[in-house]
């Protein structure tokens, strides 16, 4: 799971990289495409706003808790990369949509999606405290 986190993160500085260095360019779909931004816009906005909570209760739910002590490693395997890619998705997303569309929302998003990513770090600790009896 840590190889998963990480490379998403990767992905994402790649990404900054790529169009900071003018590689690819900036705000390619800015004026191009109006109604198209603004659906993306609200789009990117709703999935963000979903999935930061639910992924970080998604361990506390009763169905996902219960299926971690009783299958301990498969479940966490199955659910922490779930959890993992419900933040991590929407932030490689929210950057390349900033750098397309020069729209300075998507970048926040992917700030805050990649802050949010600290609360759930899969470490050894926090794995074995998310498969025990507390």
């Amino acid at each position: 799971m840590t190889i998963i986190f990480w490379t998403f993160i990767a992905l994402s500085l790649l990404t900054v990289i790529l169009f900071e260095t003018g590689i690819w360019d900036f705000g390619y779909y800015a004026a191009r495409s109006e109604q198209a931004e603004f659906l993306l816009t609200i789009m990117m906005e709703l999935l963000t706003l979903a999935v930061i909570p639910l992924a970080l209760k998604l361990f506390k739910l009763k169905n996902v808790h219960a299926d971690l002590l009783r299958r301990k490693e498969e479940a966490l395997g199955k659910w922490g990369i779930l959890r993992l890619l419900m933040l991590e998705v929407p932030m490689l997303l929210n950057t390349l949509l900033y750098y397309a569309y020069a729209n300075t929302t998507f970048g926040y998003m992917a700030i805050i999606l990649c802050l949010t990513l600290f609360f759930v770090y899969p470490s050894k600790e926090r794995c074995l405290s998310e498969v025990s009896e507390e």
